[in-house]
């Protein structure tokens, strides 16, 4: 009897004392609360929809009076003609996009890392986080007027250089560049903020120490700032294979056009033309939750792989 009553006496004491912990520390709820609510409203409860992937959604039947087709909207689309398209030129832009969209900051961290403090740092920072602020509509109307084939300052300056005018946004096997390296002009300084951050909790002893021993700055540069960034490259590099599939909408959606389908039609821009223009909503539904499975798998085997050889990983 008194091992049960201190049993109990335990768990009273342990149930009262997470709420005394609540209630002395309610302000810190309160802060949390809206990102609590923003996470249950936009991201689990649309989940609820997921299920017209396996049904004949109609809106006048609403998701519960729908039929059950299973799997149905997966095989129309596993079969489809365009869908190893639709995967190439996917992955043609994530991988392209990853290669160098996620070294550029880094390499940028790492020089402004190298300046010294003064007017000049503080002009290249402002010029290159600068673009990232630009909204996505605006940002395209820039690069749609610099690439103009009559009047772009791009093919201008091709011109005066005695080249002829290319007509980029209107060629596929251009698309692809297109799109990766303008996203680098506009996210590169924004990127680079993480890891301008890291290397200033590097213990500055490590670079005196490196000086003494006769380290020129690249040395200092390769063998003690990379190994101290080593950690968040890494966590970087796992969200961003885990995201391979999801290759940016909105820009896709703003830059191209049925003359460049061959190469920038990607799964995202396909799901909008599918369940929003045509209103198939549920073969929409279903190619989007195929597109978020594959995410899924990637980042878990990425993470799987990463703490198997570098011994850090997302969790």
């Amino acid at each position: 009897m008194k091992s049960i009553e201190g049993k109990g006496g335990r768990n009273r004491n342990g149930s009262s004392g997470w709420k005394r912990k609540i209630l002395s520390n309610w302000q810190l709820y309160v802060f949390l609360l809206p990102a609590v609510i923003y996470f249950l409203v936009f991201c689990y409860g649309p989940m609820y929809g997921v299920q017209i992937a396996f049904k004949d959604f109609s809106p006048s039947k609403g998701i519960m009076g729908s039929p059950w087709v299973g799997l149905e909207h997966f095989e129309r689309f596993f079969n489809a003609y365009y869908f190893w398209d639709l995967i190439r030129n996917t992955l043609t832009i994530s991988i392209y996009s990853l290669a160098v969209n996620f070294v550029l900051p880094v390499l940028l961290a790492l020089l402004l890392n190298e300046m010294k403090q003064g007017k000049l740092k503080s002009a290249v920072q402002t010029a290159t986080y600068a673009p990232y602020f630009i909204s996505a509509v605006v940002f395209c109307g820039m690069i749609t007027t610099f690439l103009s084939p009559s009047s772009g300052i791009v093919n201008k300056a091709i011109e005066a250089f005695g080249g002829e005018a290319v007509p980029f946004l209107t060629t596929p096997k251009l698309f692809p560049s297109v799109y990766v390296w303008t996203n680098a002009w506009q996210q590169t300084g924004w990127g680079s903020i993480i890891y301008l951050a890291t290397l200033s909790t590097i213990d500055t002893g490590l670079y005196e120490a490196a000086t003494i021993d006769g380290a020129s700055r690249f040395q200092r540069m390769l063998y003690v700032s990379l190994p101290g960034l080593a950690p968040i490259i890494i966590v970087q590099l796992i969200m961003r294979i885990g995201n391979i599939l999801t290759t940016g909408f909105e820009k896709v959606f703003l830059l191209y056009s049925p003359l460049t389908y061959d190469t920038a039609d990607i799964i995202s821009t396909y799901i909008y033309r599918q369940g929003l223009e045509l209103s198939n909503y549920s073969y929409g539904t279903a190619v989007g939750l195929f597109n978020s499975i594959v995410n899924l798998i990637i980042l878990v085997a990425a993470n799987y792989i990463s703490k198997k050889v570098t011994s850090e990983s997302l969790w």
